[in-house]
């Protein structure tokens, strides 16, 4: 039989394995990616491409990056339009396009954390498990029903950037299986709802006269790179890079409510990363 026809709509580095799959599986033929416009990163305001654009333009595949892709979806024949990680809620005529199913990629065990920070969210609640979802996209925002699922352990001490590696290339896998079978649906239990918002800058600040060791070392593991965490040591604000719960060689500790939570590595205001141990000893 002929491959299936896909539009591929994503646009950070996690859905770039997804992508990738598609392209290398002969059973999918990627007609068409869309992703973000290109925008200015850093300091420097330099100009960068969104990673799946890199990815589509390797590949030799058209790349559209619309502001709105509900005034400029194509009007091509396809027969699932795949979304991973994409940034734009999509109207219901979009999602009637699709010959067989448009379908998500959502990096949590579903219904548990709907929305966008699913992984974030996961280690903040401090979760001893999650995963990655495929579900038919419907109106409502990560409530369509489930095709698959698969389950992984959030292992002790795990980071964000550890985990979105793990659930990359298992949601890509998963994402290709999926696909490549006659498509099974379960509703979701509306029973078990657990919702997640777009985070802000400001749930990075920590205070450890009114957090524990633990609440403080999971902002960290989930929330560095961005937004960051910032706290005030000593009158002077610094952010964490990398706290653990037990000491390590280079970690000093910093009281909490309950425990000490013992920073592995900081970066002071205009100053450069360096362990603990380092920071304390220019304090002294």
């Amino acid at each position: 039989m002929p491959p299936y026809r896909v539009i591929f709509a994503g646009t950070p580095d996690i859905a770039v394995s997804s992508l990738q799959g598609l392209i290398d599986d002969p059973a999918f033929d990627v007609q068409l990616v869309i992703t973000q416009p290109d925008k200015p990163v850093g300091r420097k305001r330099i100009i960068q491409e969104p990673p799946v654009k890199t990815c589509a333009k390797k590949a030799g595949i058209e790349v559209l990056q619309p502001e709105d892709i509900n005034k400029e979806y194509p009007d091509i024949d396809h027969d699932f339009l795949v979304v991973v990680a994409y940034g734009q809620i999509l109207k219901e005529e979009i999602l009637n396009a699709p010959n067989i199913a448009p379908v998500n990629l959502h990096p949590s065990l579903l219904p548990r954390w709907r929305g966008p920070s699913p992984m974030k969210s996961a280690i903040l609640a401090g979760d001893t498990e999650t995963g990655v979802t495929i579900q038919r996209i419907v109106k409502k925002l990560d409530s369509g029903p489930i095709l698959s699922q698969v389950i992984t352990p959030i292992e002790e001490g795990e980071t964000i950037r550890s985990l979105q590696t793990r659930l990359e290339k298992a949601g890509a896998s998963l994402l290709l299986d999926t696909l490549n079978k006659p498509l099974e649906e379960k509703p979701q239990d509306e029973e078990r709802v657990t919702l997640c918002y777009k985070l802000k800058r400001s749930m990075g600040n920590v205070d450890p006269q009114k957090m524990t060791a633990e609440e403080i070392d999971r902002h960290v593991r989930a929330l560095v790179p961005w937004p960051g965490v910032r706290t005030t040591i000593e009158n002077q604000e610094v952010k964490l890079l990398e706290t653990s719960l037990i000491p390590t060689e280079k970690s000093i500790p910093l009281q909490c409510t309950d425990a000490d939570v013992h920073i592995v590595m900081l970066q002071p205001s205009g100053k450069k990363p360096m362990s603990g141990q380092a920071w304390q000893r220019g304090r002294n």
